[in-house]
């Protein structure tokens, strides 16, 4: 009969959301791939946000309703598609209105399938409701994107160690630890310790 091994299921709270805070414009390139310098000029317009501004200044407040709004307006003006996309499901998520929230990310990686928060974003979701094959992937594919995002290891570690995949949680907290300030390690210390027991280290 085989032993089965207890090791602890860490309960910390997960890093949560990451919103996209401003939009994300590609810079213009010429004919050989080289920055032009005549163009990446702005024009601002006195007292008049663009939608995406606008729900991003709403979403900071916490006016949850009309933030969406604003954001389902700048998508449908076609600005910042991806990013309005983005922020939207992060607010359908924290009302539990959880299909939308996939739908919005999902919706946000047609537009950029590349978009780091929307990978981040939802897998972060997955684990939240137990898909924790679907987490682990968006979080694989957010490191992939951003290797230096200390918190994508943390967050893959938990998954992994609630999936019993414990070696792999192992390495990615140790990953986690290389890329974070000695404050912030402490928590994933522990949570190393408590792990290599259960593998008898």
């Amino acid at each position: 009969m085989a032993k089965v091994i207890q090791f602890p299921v860490p309960s910390p709270e997960k890093f949560g959301f990451k919103p996209v805070r401003q939009k994300k414009e590609q810079p213009f390139r010429g004919k050989h791939g080289q920055l032009n310098l005549f163009t990446g000029a702005k024009i601002v317009r006195l007292n008049q946000l663009t939608p995406f501004e606008e729900a991003l200044m709403l979403d900071d407040q916490g006016e949850a309703a009309k933030a969406k709004e604003a954001y389902q307006k700048a998508i449908d003006k076609k600005e910042s598609v991806a990013d309005a996309y983005c922020n939207l499901g992060i607010l359908e998520s924290e009302a539990k209105n959880y299909s939308k929230a996939i739908d919005c990310f999902t919706l946000c990686l047609k537009e950029e399938p590349r978009h780091f928060e929307a990978h981040y974003n939802l897998a972060n979701l997955y684990a939240e409701i137990g898909n924790l094959p679907l987490a682990k992937i968006h979080y694989q594919i957010s490191i992939e994107i951003e290797p230096e995002f200390s918190n994508s290891y943390f967050n893959l570690a938990l998954t992994l160690a609630m999936n019993k995949e414990v070696a792999e949680a192992i390495e990615s907290l140790m990953k986690y630890c290389q890329l974070s300030p000695r404050a912030d390690r402490a928590h994933a210390e522990e949570l190393i310790a408590a792990l290599s027991r259960s593998l008898g280290k």
